[in-house]
């Protein structure tokens, strides 16, 4: 096992590089909306708290935040992805133009419902979540519309994101013929998985699931560190990725790179507030590193900093390029 020391000067010269890069993220685009409020008695109605609503928010969640994040960043993010025609969607394709995200490539369907999270939030605890979601595989105009999208805005791109949240935008239909082009262009491409559909993503470049997430597709629970080598490796080897990176909360991270090179990078956070939309911003920064130059190690690392920068807030947030440099040279 290795843990590795990185040389800021070249950590500063790669984030100087994600200005501009233009990456493409394909996924489920989804709304976050938070209700804002006070516990002070119990209902008489039934043993529950009652939440004194004191404000509403809304912010981009799934792909969405992915593009965010890179957009904070400096990037160019094209959004391949699908809304319906409702409220939900009118505030994401607001909050993406506000970003400066590219959204030509979101393909409107008046069938689907947006996918809507709502948290209810009291005294800074979530208190329930309720969501709005179809889970349908697209089919259809709206499927074909999307695969001309992926097709034509693709190959200008510089590397490829897929944000999977099962909500039936990334399928085989859609994920392999941007693999193929992917492959045809040289570029990399980092996944951000749903377990469901973990086969689907042979040969890509970066895998990022949570500890959590690898034990189950693997059917071993992460318990230590054999268990642990056996997931990593195991789900390495099995779809012949370049890389996974396995993230463990508190217990950091662990690299496990094509050809037997492991690496460990420990959790750089201080504070955790939330780690609501924490993995989005992982796999953009580790996606973003790769197309400016990194190596795995050096991606990974820098993903490992910007996450302990968002996982501060409440909700999902985004990194900024002078925050990941600050949060590199305390560390240093």
């Amino acid at each position: 096992m290795s843990t590795p020391r990185f040389d800021l000067a070249r950590l500063r010269e790669l984030v100087g590089r994600f200005r501009d890069r233009r990456i493409a993220v394909l996924g489920d685009l989804m709304l976050d909306r938070y209700l804002w409020g006070r516990v002070e008695r119990i209902s008489p109605e039934a043993p529950v708290p009652v939440v004194e609503i004191e404000r509403e928010t809304f912010t981009l969640g799934g792909a969405g935040n992915v593009a965010a994040n890179l957009a904070a960043l400096g990037a160019r993010p094209l959004m391949l992805g699908v809304l319906g025609e409702d409220e939900a969607a009118r505030r994401i394709s607001e909050a993406l133009a506000d970003r400066g995200v590219d959204a030509s490539g979101v393909v409107r369907d008046a069938s689907r419902p947006t996918t809507l999270k709502t948290r209810l939030v009291a005294h800074a605890q979530q208190v329930v979540r309720f969501d709005v979601e179809s889970r349908a595989e697209l089919a259809g105009a709206t499927l074909q519309v999307l695969l001309e999208h992926i097709h034509h805005e693709l190959p200008r791109c510089e590397g490829l994101i897929v944000s999977d949240y099962g909500k039936g935008v990334v399928t085989p239909a859609t994920l392999d013929p941007a693999l193929r082009l992917a492959r045809e262009r040289g570029f990399e491409v980092s996944v951000d998985p749903k377990e469901s559909h973990i086969d689907s993503y042979r040969g890509v470049s970066l895998l990022t699931p949570n500890q959590i997430e690898a034990g189950y597709v693997q059917g071993t629970r992460v318990r230590d560190e054999k268990s642990l080598m056996e997931v990593g490796w195991g789900l390495q080897r099995r779809l012949d990725a370049r890389a996974v990176l396995v993230t463990r909360g508190a217990e950091g991270m662990s690299l496990f790179e094509r050809g037997g090179a492991y690496t460990h990078l420990p959790t750089v956070a201080r504070e955790v507030f939330d780690v609501t939309g924490a993995g989005d911003t992982v796999v953009s920064v580790a996606a973003l590193a790769l197309a400016s130059g990194a190596e795995f190690p050096e991606a990974c690392y820098l993903a490992n900093h910007a996450a302990g920068v968002v996982i501060r807030e409440i909700g999902t947030a985004c990194c900024s390029p002078s925050q990941l440099l600050q949060s590199l040279e305390e560390r240093s």
